[in-house]
């Protein structure tokens, strides 16, 4: 008896030395991201599985895309001036990356996919870098999507063909393993969001 409660003792300690392990290198994860800058977001709802469609009309999940350190950003082709500047920006982030040998994948999912087509919205990707994804799919499948990223998205009221979509504008930086561990807005320059990145990059490739 007296050895079967030292081994339960034995097991009880060896848990309770791995949960507080555990919790010390996720809080530690927490605050070195918060080192490289980024949002407060590690750990959080943001981000899950999604199933949309590529330039080519074949069906992809998350796992198909997010296959290494990924920036997703959600708009629309039509967009005038801020989904441009947007993936101009990210583009730009990633090349500067790329030029230094790190190989981020920018990704645009359309919340348009009545006029998004995936030829549609595989031109627009193309015509910022030659590695961005774009995504499109049905009315429920970016609904859900974009659900599991919490953005938001509103068609104008109108008949008119030439409408507009009122769109969240946050990009999000995705690794595997760690879901969303950043986000970044429209004040981040090309320069920025590539060392933010390349330092959360470094970080996870560590542990």
């Amino acid at each position: 008896m007296e050895k079967k409660l030292a081994l339960a003792a034995v097991s009880v300690a060896a848990l309770f030395v791995a949960g507080t392990w555990a919790m010390t290198q996720m809080n530690k994860s927490d605050m070195d991201f918060a080192t490289c800058g980024a949002a407060a977001v590690a750990g959080s709802a943001i981000g899950g599985p999604f199933e949309l469609i590529d330039k080519d009309g074949k069906t992809v999940t998350d796992a198909d895309i997010i296959t290494g350190p990924t920036l997703l950003y959600f708009g629309y082709t039509f967009c005038p001036d801020v989904c441009p500047t947007d993936n101009l920006r990210n583009a730009d982030a990633v090349q500067l990356l790329e030029d230094k040998g790190i190989m981020v994948t920018p990704v645009f999912i359309s919340i348009d996919p009545a006029r998004d087509t995936p030829q549609v919205v595989g031109e627009f990707a193309d015509n910022f870098h030659p590695r961005m994804i774009g995504l499109t799919g049905s009315a429920e499948q970016v609904s859900a999507a974009s659900l599991a990223y919490r953005t938001y998205y509103k068609k104008e009221e109108t008949e008119d063909e030439y409408y507009l979509m009122d769109h969240s504008v946050q990009s999000y930086f995705n690794i595997p393993g760690y879901g969303v561990i950043d986000l970044f807005g429209r004040s981040e320059t090309p320069q920025e969001a590539a060392d933010r990145m390349a330092c959360l990059i470094d970080m996870t490739s560590e542990n």
